[in-house]
């Protein structure tokens, strides 16, 4: 579809809910419309952006031209298991001991 072709037809209420069954989403007859603008204005903006000359611009992954300062892959002890189970607000024996998240039976 070209840029005047999205931007002089909207859609009708049969390709929202073409659309619609493509992305299987079901939507309800009082959403078409809703749905119907939406869709309508977002394909004028796409039109506007296809109108754009960009030759000679060069393709971007990402608008800002950052890189990772990431640190040096250094292994460090850490704490141990004493000092980790003293921090922990509750223990039992070398465990943490957390509430129960399943009922009982309730295995996986």
């Amino acid at each position: 579809m070209s840029a005047a072709e999205l931007t002089s037809s909207e859609l009708t209420s049969k390709e929202v809910q073409h659309v619609a069954k493509l992305s299987r989403l079901a939507i309800d007859s009082a959403c078409v419309e809703s749905m119907r603008s939406e869709l309508t204005r977002i394909l004028s903006h796409i039109a506007k952006l296809q109108a754009l000359d960009t030759d000679g611009v060069e393709p971007m992954a990402h608008p800002m031209r950052l890189t990772n300062r990431l640190a040096a892959d250094v292994p460090v002890d850490g704490m141990s298991i004493e000092e980790f189970l003293m921090n922990a607000p509750a223990t039992e024996g070398r465990f943490l001991a957390v509430p129960k998240v399943l009922a009982d039976g309730g295995g996986a």
